[in-house]
């Protein structure tokens, strides 16, 4: 006779796995998940009927939540942050083409405005303590798609091997009809 997660038994002619035997359920959750109940059914303050739940959710105590803020790269255009460093992470918001002195674009141009995108993200970046090599993820915004290939030619400039993984929309406008938006998550 078996033993299932929540202390049933089923007959040994119902072969699961040796890990999948002794394991409660995953639950539904973002960060959460049900404990091996094998593991804790042994501690003394764990009852037998009770399968123990632990969550490993990112803290929401202000206190880690910290703003960057630099004058090397433009200042947000609403009531948001540059970016934010919490729990280890850095969230880099959408950043335009805009020269920091003037907040005005540094030409129409797809090629120029990412040129001047990367640039002011980097600055973000150092201003965070991060680099290029520490963004995991980015998101590019373009007002047409058809700007990908001249995009990805910069972008791989700052971004070498092994790339930060990427999502790339085309959106139906930017801010200050702007052609082109990058938003990142960098590890610190």
């Amino acid at each position: 006779m078996g033993w299932t997660a929540s202390g049933l038994p089923f007959p040994n002619s119902f072969k699961l796995p040796a890990v999948l035997r002794h394991r409660a359920p995953i639950a539904a959750g973002i960060g959460c998940a049900y404990v091996a109940a094998s593991t804790l059914r042994s501690a003394p303050f764990f009852s037998n009927r009770s399968t123990p739940f632990a969550c490993l959710s990112m803290s929401t105590d202000a206190s880690i939540k910290e703003a960057v803020i630099t004058d090397k790269a433009p200042a947000a255009l609403g009531p948001y942050s540059q970016a934010i460093k919490a729990n280890n992470t850095l969230f880099v918001s959408g950043v335009l083409g805009l020269i920091p002195e003037t907040g005005k674009f540094v030409s129409d141009n797809v090629e120029e405005q990412t040129e001047q995108v990367l640039k002011n993200m980097g600055e973000i970046l150092k201003a965070s303590g991060a680099s290029y090599s520490s963004v995991v993820k980015t998101t590019i915004m373009l007002a047409d798609l058809k700007d990908f290939k001249k995009v990805n030619e910069i972008y791989a400039k700052y971004f070498p091997a092994p790339a930060p993984a990427r999502s790339t929309y085309q959106v139906a406008a930017l801010p200050l009809d702007a052609r082109i938006e990058i938003e990142c998550i960098a590890a610190l």
